[in-house]
Order: structure tokens, then sequence, then C-alpha cells
């Protein structure tokens, strides 16, 4: 099997978020999948099955699960395709295609947070807002500050049962308009460098609350990046750069 390691969300390679691409004839099973994904260790190993008429079928891979929505790693694979593509997934057809200064645009579905009352087995202080998405917790903290030096308790995070908790508040220097971070135990990744379908919930998120249709976030990990955000009804268009880092063949 060879794969394609592809750093989305950024220009510069080591940062955003790196995924592992690999295109095949046919799926191998669910177990062999989970195997590649262990071994090549990153948040999300893409898997791509040709289809007849040109377009792709896309899974995707932590380290431990398969996730329904995958946003990096599908810029990823957008990326190893020269810059577009037609993607049939778990999440319905995805979109991709190429746009200004080497841009990927994925058109991807919506997922506004809806109001909850704060767990109390968190134990967090400073909380502005909680709510939740189809499958993410969304936690809005007093400022961006509080947001880059946050201390996760993954056990606890792990007890709430969801996918992953995003951490954000607005943004803290001109053209950011949020900043974020994401922790997903629960899915294998304790900290997601820059999370694509995290930007699906934080676009319905900030953008009413700013009055903005289009957006741009910085998710504040140790790798960092910047993701583009454009709200259009139940969808919407997240946009980033990527870069090859490596190539990599399986002997086994």
């Amino acid at each position: 099997m060879e794969l394609t390691v592809v750093d989305a969300f950024t220009a510069e390679p080591f940062a955003g978020n790196p995924a592992a691409v690999t295109i095949l004839d046919a799926f191998p099973t669910d177990i062999r999948m989970r195997a590649v994904a262990r071994e090549m260790n990153l948040s999300e190993t893409a898997f791509m099955v040709r289809r007849a008429d040109g377009e792709h079928d896309l899974r995707w891979f932590t380290p431990s699960v398969e996730v329904e929505l995958c946003g990096h790693a599908t810029l990823a694979s957008a990326h190893v395709l020269g810059g577009s593509g037609r993607f049939h997934t778990r999440s319905g057809l995805l979109v991709c295609r190429s746009v200004d200064d080497h841009w990927i645009e994925m058109d991807l579905p919506a997922d506004p947070p809806t109001e909850a009352p704060l767990p109390p087995t968190l134990g967090l202080t400073g909380v502005r807002w909680y709510g939740l998405g189809r499958e993410d917790a969304l936690i809005e903290l007093n400022d961006a500050a509080s947001v880059r030096s946050f201390q996760p308790d993954l056990p606890k995070i792990v007890a709430l049962g969801t996918r992953a908790v995003i951490v954000t508040a607005a943004g803290d220097r001109p053209g950011i308009d949020c900043v974020s971070r994401v922790f997903g135990p629960n899915a294998g990744i304790p900290e997601d460098p820059v999370s694509g379908s995290a930007h699906c919930t934080l676009a319905g998120f900030w953008g009413p609350r700013l009055g903005l249709e289009a957006l741009i976030g910085e998710q504040a990990s140790d790798r960092g990046g910047i993701v583009r955000m454009r709200r259009n009804g139940t969808r919407v268009a997240i946009s980033g750069q990527a870069v090859t880092t490596a190539h990599v063949h399986l002997m086994a």
C-alpha cells in the first residue's frame, strides 16, 4: 500500500494537521484499515476507492475508530488528486475544488450547536456558553488567551461521551474572527491539530454572533492552522491550504 502524508490547513510543512491518504481499487477489510491507521498514528488516515465515473468513495479512520466526517483528511485527499474531487462518504457527497492562491474549498454539512446546560462534571470556570452539535460539544471561554492556555482534563472529556470538545473564543488579532482548540480522546485524538469538521460547528456559532457569512478561524494547537469558513444555509464552505510532506510504502 502506498500512502501520501499531507499537512492540511497550512502552506508550510510540519504545521497544520497531517493526514495519510491512499488511493485503492477496493477497500480492504475494516480490520486492515484500522491497523493501517494505527500504524500511521496520525489523527486520520483517508482511504479512497476509484469509481467508474471518475469520482471516489472515501472513508476516514483515526488510530482507533472510523469517523463520520473528517475535514482535514478530505482536504488532504483533494490535494493528492490535484486540488479537486467528488467524494462519496458517510456524510453524503462532499465536493472539493481549487480556489484562489492554492486554497482548496470543501462543501461540507453545517453543524450549528444548540445551547445546553454545562455538565458540572467538567469542573470548568470562565465558561460563557456551552452547547452540542451532532457529535461534538462546544465551550466558549472568556477570551482567546484562555483558549490558548487551556489545560484539558482528558478523563472528564472522555466521560462526557461526545466525539470531541471544541474550546473557543473570539479572535485576538486582526484578520482572525475566532480561536479554537479541539480535544477528541474518545476518537483516539487527545488534541486535534486542526479540525475541518469542528469549523462546521464554529461557523454556525460565530457567524450569527458576529454578523458574518464569511469568517476566518485560527486553531491554536502547537502545530496551528488557518481555516476559512463561508456559511451557506445547511452547508459550510471550509477552505484551507495543504502541502505534501512524505510518501510511505507499507511492506506488510
